[in-house]
């Protein structure tokens, strides 16, 4: 009897969904050919109920299918994992965040895919100077586009294809040479009202701090898969940027401390307007 009102409840949408979310988060990676065929609905019928439960918040949708909120929560997946994940969305903040950079300026990038996207998206941008951790990120720049590039020193992690060490350079007799930028542009790995800018491992953490205090302006970068959440090591508090890119708007709490902060939101509907840094 039960197994027949399942079977029926299958071809309702909302049945449909329910089960259909539930599958993803037991199986935590799916595509989406899979759950056409065993849920019997087109891909297309699919691909649509993966875009609204993404947009519900209830599962991430990426590149020919979705994964579980649970493995999306995963810390320190190595790169290749990462760039499948928020793919369009990483587009949507990667060109917004562009349009934060101008010509002639010094930027610091941190690692993350985010920032890699960011990366490939300063087509139009000439003649500037990027100090990144991010060692994906200098074959990533336009040859166009830059001056000079700097990838600070230290142990390489693996998995995250970054470097962590001081946010600084030694001139060749061994004296530390002070840096600093015009706009750091930082992704994180969760945001959140009260615990602010966060990451999972804390040597990142310290370096993406020391980011932060070398920058004029700063922009935080991260998808909306990444609010309400916190994770081990706090990286600043939400006030410490002037900007926060994401690719939808947030929840009305959310948007309230951003706003009692003095964080400009940066989303699709509301590109980046010049302002003058903080402090």
């Amino acid at each position: 009897m039960t197994e027949d009102r399942d079977e029926r409840q299958r071809h309702l949408p909302a049945g449909r969904k329910a089960q259909l979310a539930a599958y993803v988060a037991d199986a935590g990676q799916v595509t989406v050919g899979e759950l056409a065929e065993r849920f019997g609905v087109s891909i297309d019928t699919v691909r649509r109920d993966l875009d609204q439960l993404s947009a519900e918040g209830i599962l991430v949708r990426t590149y020919g299918g979705a994964v579980s909120l649970a493995t999306v929560s995963r810390t320190d997946r190595a790169v290749d994992q990462r760039l499948t994940f928020q793919e369009r969305e990483k587009e949507k903040i990667a060109t917004l965040a562009a349009g934060l950079v101008q010509d002639g300026s010094t930027i610091m990038i941190n690692g993350g895919t985010t920032t890699l996207a960011l990366a490939r998206n300063l087509r139009q941008h000439r003649d500037l100077t990027v100090a990144t951790n991010n060692l994906l990120v200098p074959g990533a720049l336009p040859a166009t586009a830059v001056r000079d590039i700097y990838i600070f020193g230290g142990a390489v992690r693996s998995l995250t294809l970054a470097t962590v060490g001081p946010v600084s350079f030694r001139a060749n007799t061994g004296a530390e040479l002070d840096v600093s930028c015009d706009l750091a542009l930082i992704g994180v790995g969760a945001v959140d009202a009260d615990a602010g800018y966060t990451t999972s491992n804390l040597a990142e953490a310290a370096m993406m701090q020391e980011m932060l205090s070398r920058a004029t302006r700063v922009a935080i970068l991260a998808d909306s898969s990444k609010f309400g959440r916190r994770l081990f090591a706090q990286v600043s508090e939400l006030g410490v940027a002037d900007y926060l890119v994401t690719d939808r708007m947030p929840a009305p709490e959310m948007r309230d401390a951003l706003e009692a902060n003095e964080v400009e939101l940066v989303v699709p509907a509301n590109p980046p307007r010049p302002r003058e840094a903080k402090g």
